[in-house]
This record gives C-alpha cells, structure tokens and sequence, in this order.
C-alpha cells in the first residue's frame, strides 16, 4: 500500500529507494538496542518491562497505555484495512455514495475530521478479519502460532514470486529508476519534508520487531533467539522490501506510481496479465491477514503485563484456564482496533501508530544508556556493537523524525492538503491515559483497604 504514498510525496526514484534504505538501517539500530535489552531482561511484556526498569512505572504504563490506545490497536486496523482493500479485487465491496459519506463527520477540535461511512465496505471485512483472529489467539497459542508460521512463508513466498514475475517478464524499463516525476521539487525544504513523510511509510513497513520482547517470557532460550530474530528478521525484510519497490519502479515509472490504487497488482499486470495479478492480490490478502494474527497475542500481552501490574483495567488480567490465554486483553484489544477501523483510514492510522510508536523508541533507545549505567554488572547474553555510536544516532533520528513529522501534519493541514493532524491526535491520545493512571492507582489503594491487604504504593507491586 505505501509505496505509491511514498511515490508522490517523493516524486523521485532514487529518493525512494534511498528512504528504503536509510529506515531499514535505523530499524537495524533499534533491534539491535532491543536485542540487548531483550536477552537482558527475557520477561513478557516487551519494552513495557523495559521501561520499568529504565524509568518507573509511571513511564511504563505510559507507553503501555499508548500501546493499548494507538500503536498496537492502530497498526492491527492499519493491516487488516490493507487484506480488506485487496479482497476487492475478487469481489465488489459495498460502498456509500460520496454525499452519504461526507454526510457523517466527527470533528475533534485541532485535530481535524473523521468519516465512519468512507470505504464501509472495506472497513465492515476488516473488522470481521480482526474478530476471527481474535477468536483464533483466544482459543490456542498453538494455532496462533502454527497459522503465523504458514502465514510468513506465503508471506515470503509472495513478495519472492512478485520480484522475480516482474524482473523475469522483461517488459519494465531500466530508465525508471533514473525517471522522477515532472512535477518534483528538488529545493532542499522540499525534499527534507517529503522525505519526512516517506519514511513513516517506511518505518511502517519495517515496525514489529519490538513485538518479539513482548512474549519475552514465553520464547524458548531467549538470550539467543531474541538477538537472532530481531537482527535476521529485519535483515530479510529490508533486501525484501528494497527489491519489491525496484521490482515495482522497473515495471511503473513513479509517475504513473503515485496514482496506483493496489501498486502491487498494477505492476504485476503488466509483467503477467490478469492471472499473475489474481494470485498475487490473493497472497497479499494472505500476507496481510497473517500480519494481523501476528500482531493480536503479543500485542495484548502488554495490557495483560499492565493488569497484572495493576495500573490497567483489573479484567485485562484475565486468563482462560483451557486455553491459557489472556482473553480479557484479547477481547478489550479487539473492540479499540475496531473503532479504529471504523473512523481511520489505512494511511492515517499507519501515520498515526508509526509516530508514537518512534516517541517511545528514542526513550528506549536513550533507556540502554541508563540501563549500563544503572547495571554495569548485570550478565548481557548479548551486547549492543558500537556502543555508544548506535544508540546516539538512533535518538537524534528519532527526535528529529518526531518534530519534523508534526511540523509536516501541521503544515499540511493547515493548507488544506489534508483532513486530519495525525501527530497531534496520537499525542491527545497518548495524555488522556495520564488521569487513567492516578485513577488506576486510587481504585487499586482502595481495593486493598476494601480487601484489609497491606497498603503498598503501585511502585512497589510487581
């Protein structure tokens, strides 16, 4: 879906590819930091551990609230929005006519206008999508798991026959690559902006490789496994997505790219005819339906962590005996994804999970510091190379990609080019958990009273 985004906020083929490159390497970076982190302190809850440890709870429910209410839930939607748009290519879905779409519009003061009814049909599959794969982690680890092993070879298996359809049909053009739109401009604010801008498309592309910490506890010798999946797994994802966008840039010249509605069908049809492109659009649904499934367990397992931690609702700890799965999380996850669904767009809820989710990393990123400081003796199965170069350079992309981003989705919207301040919405979502925590810590003092158990402060319950 984003590589067309990209295409038209860049208007160049080598600024593209480059943008690729340069996410995938800061994406690096920070597996890289995770890794250390993640075989140091092996435990489920991911970063929300993490950050315990780096800066106290208050910190840590921040980024576990913000989990709950932007970046897991949004990037859950965000998938199954993409499944859904393709499964249009096999079947008409039902859509409202433009005046009854435009005809229901929530306002949120300095924020901007959200449209429930725009693509019902595609959000109505969507939610359906994140429902059965709610129900499926709900039911068995196992399965989830098993369906998530399947799910990345086809995964893998798409985006290898896509590459190789393309560049194997011969009827692409190598001048593509050195072709930029007509219309680009190349001053320098331009190109800072709009390479600002591609790279959340990218950064969405590659985000998920915190996901691994979050089942840290549950990952068989995780000293060794969570370094190596982290590091590989992003490595294969980087030469894959380089090469499907050249795949895609040698088969549509950027110009015709930054229209393309499906830009992975368009491309193929020009290399196979309508039968490469059916199947194609068919593995995407599967790739994307499998991204979703992979997403629902270990992003719950944070709110589950929080629970237990009693800063979050008391349910959300709850556990299915038979199935030993934390289906209170599960089931409060997959209502919030699914009003996500119904108000958000593909590209405003990746923009938007994408930005907060960076706010967090450069804590995290910062947190590895204190964390050698705080615990120079503590055992590190595995120790971050190029200390401390990798983690400066992590912080200083972050910040700059956090302020450069609001300056981008203010800019923009206050000339009209666009409807909504997705980094504003994620920052006004990201402050309404402050009073849910005072709350949560109020409500819990009082159980124990209630219950005559010892008054401990939330600080001190683990």
């Amino acid at each position: 879906m984003k590589p067309a985004t990209m295409a038209a906020q860049l208007g160049s083929p080598a600024l593209l590819l480059l943008v690729w490159i340069v996410a995938g390497i800061i994406s690096i970076f920070g597996g890289m930091i995770n890794a250390e982190i993640g075989a140091m302190l092996p435990y489920t809850g991911g970063q929300y551990v993490y950050f315990k440890h780096m800066y106290g709870h208050f910190f840590a429910y921040l980024y576990g609230w913000a989990c709950f209410i932007v970046i897991n839930t949004a990037a859950i939607a965000a998938i199954a929005f993409i499944a859904a748009q393709y499964c249009g290519y096999f079947f008409h879905l039902p859509h409202f006519s433009k005046p009854i779409e435009q005809s229901v519009v929530l306002y949120l003061p300095f924020i901007g206008y959200l449209f429930p009814l725009e693509n019902f049909g595609v959000k109505v599959l969507a939610i359906i999508l994140v429902l059965i794969f709610t129900i499926v982690n709900h039911r068995s680890v196992k399965a989830g798991g098993q369906v998530q092993v399947w799910f990345t070879i086809l995964k893998i298996g798409a985006l290898l026959f896509l590459v190789s359809g393309i560049f194997l049909s011969g009827k692409g053009d190598i001048d593509n690559f050195f072709t930029s739109s007509p219309q680009t401009n190349f001053s320098v604010q331009a190109i800072l902006t709009g390479f600002v801008a591609a790279t959340a498309g990218a950064l969405a592309a590659y985000d998920g490789w915190n996901n691994l910490g979050f089942a840290g506890g549950e990952i068989k010798n995780p000293q060794k496994n969570i370094p190596h999946g982290l590091i590989w797994g992003l490595a294969v994802c980087i030469f894959l997505y380089l090469f499907t966008t050249m795949a895609y840039l040698y088969m549509l010249p950027i110009e015709e790219m930054k229209s393309a509605q499906l830009v992975a069908t368009d491309a193929l049809s020009k290399a196979m005819g309508q039968g490469g492109v059916a199947l194609i659009a068919l593995l995407i649904i599967i790739s994307a339906a499998g991204a979703v499934n992979g997403n629902i367990l270990p992003c719950a397992r944070i709110s589950y962590a929080m629970a237990r931690d009693r800063l979050f609702f008391n349910w959300a700890a709850r556990v299915d005996r038979n199935h030993n799965t934390p289906y209170g999380a599960l089931w409060l996850q997959c209502l919030v994804a699914c009003a996500f669904v119904v108000t958000g767009s593909f590209d405003m809820l990746s923009d938007l999970f994408v930005f907060v989710s960076w706010l967090f990393y450069g804590f995290a990123a910062f947190g590895i510091i204190l964390l050698r400081k705080k615990l120079p003796h503590a055992e590190r199965p595995y120790k971050l190379k190029w200390y401390p170069a990798v983690p400066v350079v992590f912080i200083l992309f972050a910040a700059f990609y956090f302020f450069m981003t609001l300056y981008n989705d203010i800019r923009n919207y206050t000339t009209g080019q666009s409807k909504m301040i997705n980094s504003v919405l994620g920052c006004f979502l990201l402050a309404l958990g402050i009073p849910f925590y005072w709350w949560f810590r109020k409500s819990n003092k009082a159980h124990d009273l209630k219950k005559g158990k010892a008054q401990l402060p939330v600080e001190d319950i683990i």
